[in-house]
């Protein structure tokens, strides 16, 4: 049997969300999206979850403060198919927006994007770097195929 890693190494830093009254609906609504995910506890003013391993705190705090684009959360994806299923489960009921960012129902930001993109937008070829990025920048939901498409193809002289 393998040994609980948070009991042996407790995360130090875990993500604390002020809610307007719906952790519980938010813990439930993540944890039924996330492989190795699960709720471990809920009071009527907070729910610890886990998801993907990583441990959340969700307070029910009233409506003093709002979620904004400063702080998101990245979803790793290296499939065209990952990249689809958490787009399409995380933007239910939420907002839709440019370059793989998405805000869900609660109004918590999610960018769901695949590592090469960061590959491409870092490489040493500028002109390659560029033409990437001026693909993502017309698409909402990142598109790998296109985004490979983009970093091969060579503009005329």
């Amino acid at each position: 049997m393998k040994a609980d890693s948070t009991k042996t190494h407790p995360q130090k830093i875990t993500p604390f969300l002020w809610f307007d009254g719906r952790a519980e609906e938010a813990a439930k609504f993540y944890t039924s999206i996330f492989k190795n995910s699960k709720i471990l506890s809920v009071s009527p003013m907070s729910a610890i979850f886990e998801l993907a391993g990583q441990k959340f705190f969700a307070l029910n705090g009233g409506p003093q403060f709002k979620f904004t684009e400063a702080i998101s959360f990245f979803v790793s994806c290296a499939t065209q198919k990952e990249i689809d299923y958490f787009w399409n489960k995380l933007s239910v009921g939420g907002q839709k927006s440019r370059c793989g960012w998405l805000k869900d129902k609660f109004g918590v930001s999610w960018q769901v994007v695949p590592p090469i993109l960061g590959e491409y937008l870092n490489d040493e070829d500028d002109e390659k770097a560029n033409r990437v990025m001026q693909a993502m920048l017309k698409m909402d939901k990142l598109d790998i195929k296109k985004l490979k498409q983009a970093a091969r193809e060579k503009q005329d002289s």
